[in-house]
């Protein structure tokens, strides 16, 4: 990975406008972003009390636009006014239970979001990269494993469907209209600061920090990719600045991943040791509409990024326990 006074250089008083600054990986990216002294702009939809980028002083160092990332007339605006030079495109409606309860508004917002802010792109001036958050679940069910950027984008759940569009449309962008835009396609982001409870690696934390059993929604036995939120960011960034010199890239999609496969179950049996505890998890075997087996190849990342994770999934845990111990011992309701 570049060493930071590359990355400094590159993104010193840069403007850069995030969409989903308030999430679990915009959270990071602003953290980093402020700390290589890049001029964030934040889009906020929801005002989030509880999230890293309002609880902390991260709010205090940015730009700030309320407003919703289909409002394309605000995100030209936006985009004009400050001088936006990067754009990092990470707002999502991202819970695949809530997309399959409530198809139309994951679809409204992950699909027209994404062509309403590439448009606002396409008619800027000053845009020069774009990187586009896409998702291992724009894959869907494959029967060859694992993924790579070359296999087909076959989604057939909500939320799957909305991230095959999204990405799709971000590639139809590169190649018609010739835009900056590459695409990352990560596993299952985790790390401290998501207060989305109903996701494994925070509900599973809480639980055992109230010395109640972790709730398993499935079998336990699906494969997934565990990503580190820090890892994500820090990859956003680096994709960001190979594009400056690397024109190649435009409309290229890279995988990021620490290629380990992980059960539910084991992810769960790791958090529950390293928080030394002898609690075991209740398995419901309710989940429905989610693919059994997902893992990534990130060997085009490696070869042509000179990308590698920095946190192993074991280090990567052991830091998102201590920013949850840290966070319950400094509230009082329990969230």
């Amino acid at each position: 990975m570049l060493g930071s006074n590359s990355l400094s250089s590159f993104w010193q008083d840069r403007p850069v406008f995030v969409t989903g600054a308030t999430g679990l990986v915009g959270s990071w990216l602003i953290r980093r972003l402020i700390t290589h002294g890049a001029e964030p702009v934040c889009l906020v939809r929801d005002w989030i009390p509880q999230s890293e980028l309002v609880s902390t002083t991260l709010l205090e160092q940015v730009r700030v636009v309320r407003g919703d990332v289909r409002d394309q007339e605000l995100l030209e605006r936006t985009l004009g006014e400050y001088e936006v030079a990067t754009v990092m495109h990470l707002a999502a409606q991202t819970i695949v239970g809530v997309a399959n309860r409530n198809p139309v508004s994951t679809l409204d917002t992950n699909i027209r979001g994404t062509w309403a802010l590439l448009e606002a792109c396409r008619r800027s001036s000053t845009v020069q990269q774009i990187v586009l958050a896409s998702s291992d679940k724009a894959y869907g069910a494959q029967e060859v494993l694992p993924y790579s950027e070359t296999t087909p984008l076959e989604g057939r759940h909500p939320y799957d469907v909305s991230k095959s569009c999204t990405d799709l449309i971000a590639q139809m962008y590169a190649k018609t209209y010739e835009l900056p835009v590459t695409i990352t396609r990560c596993g299952n982001f985790y790390g401290g600061g998501d207060l989305n409870w109903n996701r494994l690696v925070p509900g599973t934390i809480r639980s055992l920090l109230r010395g109640e059993s972790p709730e398993i929604r499935s079998d336990g036995k699906s494969i997934r990719d565990y990503f580190f939120v820090e890892d994500g960011a820090a990859a956003y960034m680096l994709l960001a600045e190979k594009m400056a010199s690397q024109p190649e890239f435009f409309g290229e999609a890279f995988n990021f991943s620490n290629e380990q496969q992980v059960s539910v179950l084991d992810l769960v049996t790791k958090i529950v040791t390293i928080m030394g505890l002898n609690i075991k998890p209740n398995v419901r075997n309710e989940a429905s509409n989610e693919i059994l087996i997902q893992h990534l190849d990130a060997s085009k990342a490696k070869n042509l990024l000179s990308w590698s994770p920095t946190f192993t999934l074991e280090a990567g845990l052991q830091e998102t326990v201590k920013w949850y111990e840290h966070y319950f011992s400094n509230t009082t309701t329990g969230h």
